[in-house]
């Protein structure tokens, strides 16, 4: 399946909700700070950041983790550029992003220098190098040749886009993930944890962001 334009509404003017999936995009307390807890700090970043790391995530959206991610490495002061790829089925417009992404002024100077040049697929900023694919993961994802460092598991909720979550897909999440790689994402749900667990991942519950009171945090042997 082709990468297809996502379908969206907007709660109090500035947070996306999906359509397709009825599920906002981020956080409606703070978008950045649960990026910051879940994925960061539960893949131990930025104190794993080392020179060539690769970030992969699961769902794109407005590019926020990518952003997050990309501002503590130039401010950890690295070495080279950043790889960071993502697979998503349901892309946004530069214009949506940025009308998403004004609620984080905090990371406007990464943001600013992101859509200058964002026209889809992949690009280059020095300090990154982002690559963006189109379609549904479980078909991009086998045929992927990369292995990451860390995994950013943000689909939309299980519940309601469980093809995201699917054991199989998190078989290829370890495949294609690196020795000592880790994962983490927001969700806790059962068949989560065990479709990583079966894939090779050793796999905590932790205390999650706001109102969720579980995420999930992986490692990989």
């Amino acid at each position: 399946m082709p990468d297809q334009r996502a379908k969206l509404s907007w709660t109090e003017g500035a947070v996306p909700v999906s359509a397709q999936f009825d599920d906002p995009y981020f956080s409606l307390q703070s978008g950045l700070e649960e990026t910051r807890h879940v994925f960061l700090a539960g893949n131990d970043l930025p104190a794993r950041f080392a020179p060539g790391f690769r970030i992969a995530e699961l769902g794109f959206g407005t590019g926020l983790n990518m952003l997050t991610a990309w501002s503590e490495w130039e401010k950890s002061g690295q070495d080279g550029p950043l790889g960071f790829t993502s697979f998503e089925a349901f892309s946004m417009s530069p214009d949506e992003m940025a009308r998403a992404l004004a609620a984080f002024p905090e990371l406007m100077p990464w943001t600013e220098r992101f859509l200058a040049v964002w026209r889809g697929g992949q690009c280059d900023l020095g300090s990154l190098r982002l690559q963006v694919i189109g379609g549904d993961a479980r078909d991009t994802l086998p045929d992927w040749p990369g292995q990451a460092d860390a995994w950013f598991l943000d689909g939309f909720s299980p519940a309601k886009n469980p093809e995201l979550w699917e054991p199989g897909l998190m078989r290829e999440v370890a495949n294609h993930t690196s020795s000592g790689g880790t994962a983490a994402t927001y969700t806790a749900a059962g068949f989560v944890r065990r479709g990583l667990e079966e894939a090779g991942f050793t796999v905590t519950r932790t205390p999650g962001y706001g109102r969720k009171r579980h995420m999930t945090r992986a490692i990989k042997a």
